[in-house]
């Protein structure tokens, strides 16, 4: 039996489509007025500058448990008290959201719509960390098809019926999608819903977009 050709690619949001909090720490520094090299914690870039990344990765806490106790931290760093991610991701890279969006992001989500191509974003916490209002600041998400997110559905990756979610979206079987995210679990949780995975390297974003685009005959 034939395999179905892939129709449609699922991208997760956060360290796929944009540039992580990890990358742009310079960035953060300069907004919001912090001393250059103020914060260290480096996630999957450096390992062992970060225990409570690595806690997150031993299934110890979640991410959101992660994001939380971050969120908290650079609030006291300038004297605030912050109880949402969305306050860290509004703070620390303000009204330009464009500004964060990986390159390769934006070249591979263009040429996988000029292609015909459907798209579809699968999101764990888009609305939570960056705001309602976000998606009506980034024209690229304009170009997809559905979002579906679990700010709102409260069904969160790698939970089955997450994947099944954005399928029916779709209108599609689950093994017509291509799934990218940079999480192994919710890679993982892809590959048991039957979907195609790619785990995206956030060290390596090109080489991950040229895999993504490789399963419809496309170059990056």
């Amino acid at each position: 039996m034939t395999a179905m050709r892939p129709q449609a690619l699922v991208l997760d949001f956060g360290g796929v489509v944009t540039r992580t909090l990890f990358e742009t720490h310079e960035l953060t520094e300069r907004a919001l007025g912090l001393r250059s090299g103020t914060l260290t914690w480096q996630g999957p870039f450096d390992l062992a500058s970060d225990p409570l990344w690595r806690s997150m990765q031993a299934d110890e806490i979640s991410e959101r448990d992660y994001w939380k106790t971050r969120t908290r931290e650079v609030g006291q760093l300038v004297g605030e008290e912050w109880d949402t991610m969305e306050t860290f991701v509004r703070r620390a890279r303000g009204a330009d959201p464009e500004a964060v969006v990986r390159p390769e992001a934006d070249r591979a989500i263009r040429k996988a719509h000029a292609a015909g191509v459907r798209l579809a974003i699968l999101s764990n916490e888009l609305d939570l960390f960056y705001g309602a209002d976000f998606r009506g600041r980034l024209p690229l998400l304009s170009l997809f098809e559905t979002i579906v997110d679990a700010t709102y559905t409260k069904i969160l990756k790698p939970d089955l019926r997450a994947y099944q979610s954005v399928a029916e979206a779709l209108g599609l079987p689950t093994s017509a999608c291509v799934f990218v995210d940079d999480q192994k679990r919710n890679v993982d949780g892809a590959v048991v819903a039957g979907m195609r995975p790619v785990h995206f390297d956030v060290a390596s974003p090109a080489r991950s977009y040229a895999e993504a685009l490789g399963h419809f005959g496309l170059t990056l």
